[in-house]
């Protein structure tokens, strides 16, 4: 596995963000794999972590999926199914993969499984190339 550059500020990944997620990321031959552990502080109702930090989740490791592929892009588009709730404290796995390239499009699908390796949500991303100057605004950030 290939650890993947993090973006200092960025909510998922960054290591220099205090109020984040802290998230690692590593790509494989085919796929995005990262692992978070459910904190108190991101909960929504008692002990249950809330279901925008599993969506945030879902849509770092897709585009991570693009990024792996050397393509700069933004998120256009996110569907997210919960499975299973998701306790304070749960070790989940987090696993993204692009699915096609439809030139200016691009399809990435992530799960995330719990500890017992259940599929507690899984999505399916639209992200679309960045060219010209975003690509250029964007590349300052690598």
């Amino acid at each position: 596995m290939k650890p993947m550059q993090s973006y200092p500020q960025c909510f998922v990944c960054g290591d220099k963000n205090e109020y984040g997620l802290n998230v690692a990321f590593y790509q494989t031959d085919d796929k995005v794999v990262a692992e978070y552990v459910a904190g108190s502080h991101f909960q929504g109702y008692k002990d249950i972590l809330h279901g925008g930090i599993l969506s945030a989740l879902l849509d770092e490791v897709m585009i991570r999926a693009v990024l792996a592929q050397g393509i700069l892009s933004l998120t256009s588009e996110i569907k997210v199914r919960f499975k299973k709730l998701v306790k304070i404290g749960d070790r989940l796995s987090l696993e993204g993969r692009m699915v096609e390239d439809k030139g200016r499009m691009l399809l990435a699908e992530g799960k995330i499984t719990n500890q017992e390796n259940e599929v507690v949500a899984w999505g399916e991303g639209k992200f679309f190339k960045a060219e010209g100057e975003m690509e250029k605004w964007l590349a300052q950030d690598s």
